[in-house]
């Protein structure tokens, strides 16, 4: 099933040429922690996605730090739409801080936000897309929640399960992706490009599961 009703024809580097009336605004968040020390962990995959998709599209500006809006933040036009992409600063746990102080800043609605993170109850292999819900036990989402509510939308980067089994949670998606897990790293990163890109055109993001393992 195609997640819209039809798909932009992408290049690399990624150009949408669309026209679909008024121009719209939207926030794209990576999810992760800022710091050398966390380069390549799981729970940094929001990030790797955001800069993935950052750096493939045509009509992206420049990452510039923007210390008063607690994040590393992009912007630029992508067809019809002005995108704001942006990288919180204040580590996962007050991820909610920058993502409100961007929203307000820009005067963008919450439910024109799209949240990428890392999610351990999903298969490493799957992409889940939704608008809305719990955050699931994740504390960056859970900190997105209480400072702009649930109606923002999500792409869930499978990085389960957890192997060894009894090891500590936090130590998993603190710990950098096996080898054959690097292998699969870019076919993620390009399914969540094309998943950002049909929503810069569609303007929706319905509730589906997607494989990017090929």
């Amino acid at each position: 099933m195609s997640l819209f009703q039809r798909r932009p024809q992408v290049s690399d580097p990624i150009q949408l040429h669309y026209t679909t009336g008024m121009q719209k605004t939207v926030l794209l968040v990576g999810l992760g922690n800022p710091g050398k020390e966390y380069l390549g962990t799981r729970h940094n995959i929001g990030f790797e996605c955001l800069e993935a998709f950052v750096a493939k599209t045509e009509g992206m500006g420049e990452w510039t730090d923007k210390k008063s809006l607690k994040c590393q933040l992009v912007s630029g036009q992508v067809g019809q739409t002005r995108v704001y992409a942006i990288k919180p600063d204040t580590f996962m746990n007050n991820s909610g801080e920058a993502v409100q102080a961007v929203a307000a800043y820009y005067k963008i609605p919450h439910d024109k936000i799209i949240v990428m993170y890392d999610e351990l109850d999903i298969k490493f292999g799957n992409i889940r897309t939704r608008t809305g819900g719990s955050a699931a036990g994740h504390n960056g989402v859970k900190s997105v929640t209480q400072h702009v509510g649930e109606d923002t939308g999500r792409i869930r980067i499978g990085i389960g399960p957890k192997q060894p089994a009894q090891m500590d949670s936090s130590d998993f998606v603190l710990a950098k992706f096996g080898a054959t897990e690097i292998v699969q790293l870019p076919n993620l990163k390009r399914e969540v490009t094309a998943i950002l890109s049909e929503y810069l055109f569609g303007m929706k993001l319905p509730a589906e599961t997607r494989d990017f393992i090929v």
